[in-house]
């Protein structure tokens, strides 16, 4: 389903917008307005690609927009349960939902991602990577997903790609919205909130919204987990708000903040020993900002924003402290020189550790600066970025890349490109006692990919090759290379190289009541020193799903594979292929009320995404929503 709401959402008024790009406005939408809006065939507005609004269809990179309207209609109540469904993800977890999640981007690891909440960086630099399991899915409007090197754009650590997340933005008339739910393992949901705006030159925008679910679930461990193996119920409780407040000054000037909080108290096993062993994080995105027209063709952005990702695990074994707070201050410039774009980007980011692991500890602040030049001439599209990330911990990294795509007709078009990228150390890699290693530098890519993208009328398709090397990979080696007495049980060093490669294939078609979407991926995720693929990666994994439209009526099924993984770098302990069948429904009973219902793993399929660890059995969730998401 594609939409333009994802315009007036994502609050991106940059002079792209004066070019052609219109916004229209959002309200709670029916089954029949939904209908509507998707026999438009608008494409949607994408953000993350350039920190610039442009339509999905002319970003020179394979992405996916996931709307405010597709996270309704899927009945998900986890977000990385939703992200599996998509392309070129995989996904593995210790447990079921609640537990530690990890995300595998085109076959890049968890600490390879770049994860923003409405521009905000969330992740934490003890351990690398963000922490899924406690985003939540309530609070969320629209998410976007770019594949590929975006170092150029967001600096370290986006080397298999970037995910944002965006909180509700308020617009229209006073809105409230509420959704209650309950399902299979004690699994019960709540949240609800308000939205709006003023009107009037001085218009406030505001939006508001609490979640709380609660689920006993069950017994994150399998019998053959012999260290963890505990038969009792791992169940997990998550808390969560969000809020965006911003005021029109004058035409073109906007100031506003954002924030989203999250607290997740999830139970996992360590053992029969008696404890509740659980581990407490909380995840923070707090931003201010200012956006102002300085010129007819000049808009500046100066956002001073805040991620925070903190853990506390209580467990027989004593507390374990893990915090993470990352500052940053952008200042962002968009310069509209006829059809093409000039951008440049000022950024300071310092983050804090602190954890109760001896001497990982401290801070390191990068200073960046970026440039940023999208060409339009008639059928040619084309992109070239240059940036330079100086740090205090591992020095200067510069990375760029180049990008050109073809409009051989107005819905069919062939891109390729190049690009470098890099990811930073972890404090884990640096500094842990007796594994971390503090000359270890960042790790490097450099990225290919062509690709050919159809979209017209209720048909969309796209294929897209992509060769993606890492040098200087931080892997476990033992023994280590540097002081073996002293790291005498191995260590993190920059040891290894990996390349990534695959064919990543998409489609949807639409056939009277029905709409047919799938995808697959093919792909070599190996570690080229070892000759071995990389831990929990699968060569084939895809998903096919048909929804069927009556009416108020809208019920689908999802098929979701993958093909067989290894559970370790040396590829020894196998994890069997899995096919996962998925029911889903939502009926609209007026204008604003709706049920919905989903109905996961329908066969009761027993497959791992882990080995030692279970995952959720045949699982039914229901719910009743008043207005809209």
């Amino acid at each position: 389903m594609t939409t333009t709401r994802n315009l007036r959402t994502a609050s991106f008024r940059t002079p792209l917008l004066a070019a052609g790009i219109s916004t229209l406005a959002a309200f709670p939408l029916t089954a029949a307005a939904q209908q509507a809006r998707a026999e438009a065939t608008l494409s949607p507005v994408q953000v993350t690609s350039s920190r610039t609004p442009q339509l999905a269809r002319d970003v020179l990179a394979d992405n996916i927009v996931i709307t405010a309207e597709d996270i309704a209609a899927s009945g998900h109540k986890n977000l990385d349960e939703l992200l599996q469904q998509r392309r070129s993800i995989e996904i593995s977890r210790n447990g079921g939902p609640g537990t530690n999640a990890s995300l595998f981007l085109r076959g890049a690891s968890n600490a390879q991602n770049v994860v923003l909440i409405d521009g905000v960086r969330v992740a934490s630099s003890s351990v690398g990577g963000a922490t899924w399991s406690a985003l939540p899915l309530s609070q969320i409007d629209h998410i976007e997903i770019v594949y590929g090197p975006r170092s150029t754009i967001y600096g370290a650590d986006a080397i298999g790609g970037v995910v944002q997340i965006f909180t509700r933005k308020g617009q229209g008339p006073l809105r409230f919205n509420a959704d209650v739910g309950a399902g299979s393992y004690g699994t019960r949901a709540l949240d609800g909130g308000l939205s709006g705006e003023t009107g009037g030159e001085h218009s406030v925008h505001y939006s508001f919204n609490v979640g709380r679910e609660k689920s006993e679930g069950f017994s994150a461990t399998t019998p053959d987990n012999l260290f963890s193996y505990n038969p009792d119920r791992d169940g997990y409780k998550r808390e969560s708000g969000s809020g965006q407040l911003s005021m029109d000054l004058a035409q073109g000037h906007e100031i506003g903040l954002r924030f989203l909080q999250s607290r997740l108290d999830a139970q996992f096993d360590n053992g029969d020993t008696g404890y509740n062993d659980r581990t407490i994080t909380d995840i923070g995105a707090y931003s201010v900002f200012s956006r102002n027209r300085l010129l007819p063709n000049w808009t500046s952005l100066l956002q001073l924003s805040r991620g925070v990702d903190k853990s506390r695990t209580p467990s027989d074994f004593g507390d374990a402290v893990g915090n993470t707070r990352q500052d940053m201050i952008t200042w962002q410039n968009d310069i509209a020189l006829g059809t093409d774009l000039l951008q440049l980007l000022l950024e300071r980011r310092i983050e804090h550790v602190d954890t109760s692991d001896q001497g990982v500890s401290g801070s390191r602040a990068t200073n960046s600066l970026a440039a940023v030049y999208q060409l339009r001439r008639g059928a040619h599209l084309a992109s070239a970025s240059v940036r330079n990330d100086d740090s205090t911990q591992y020095g200067s990294k510069t990375t760029g890349s180049l990008a050109y795509g073809y409009r051989l007709t107005d819905a069919l078009r062939v891109n390729g490109s190049v690009g470098t990228s890099f990811r930073a150390p972890s404090y884990n890699e640096l500094y842990y006692p007796k594994y971390g290693v503090p000359t270890n530098r960042p790790e490097s890519g450099r990225n290919v990919e062509a690709g050919v993208y159809y979209e017209k009328g209720n048909d969309q398709f796209s294929a897209v090759y992509y060769r993606n090397r890492v040098t200087d990979l931080l892997v476990y080696a033992l023994p280590c290379p540097v002081s073996p007495a002293f790291y005498n049980f191995g260590c993190a060093y920059n040891v290894n190289e990996a390349l990534l490669t695959g064919v990543t294939l998409g489609a949807s078609t639409r056939m009277g009541p029905f709409t047919l979407r799938g995808s697959l991926d093919f792909q070599n995720p190996r570690d080229e020193t070892t000759d071995k693929l990389l831990a929990r990666r699968a060569r084939r994994h895809g998903t096919v799903a048909l929804d069927y439209r009556a009416g108020a009526l809208l019920a689908g099924v999802e098929t979701q594979f993958s093909g067989k993984r290894f559970d370790d770098t040396a590829n020894t302990s196998e994890l069997g292929g899995y096919a996962l069948l998925n029911l889903v429904a939502n009926y609209t009973f007026s204008r604003d009320w709706s049920a919905y219902a989903r109905w996961n793993n329908v066969l009761d399929k027993d497959y791992r995404l882990t080995n030692g660890y279970a995952t959720p059995g045949s699982n039914v969730f229901v719910g009743v929503r008043y207005g809209f998401r």
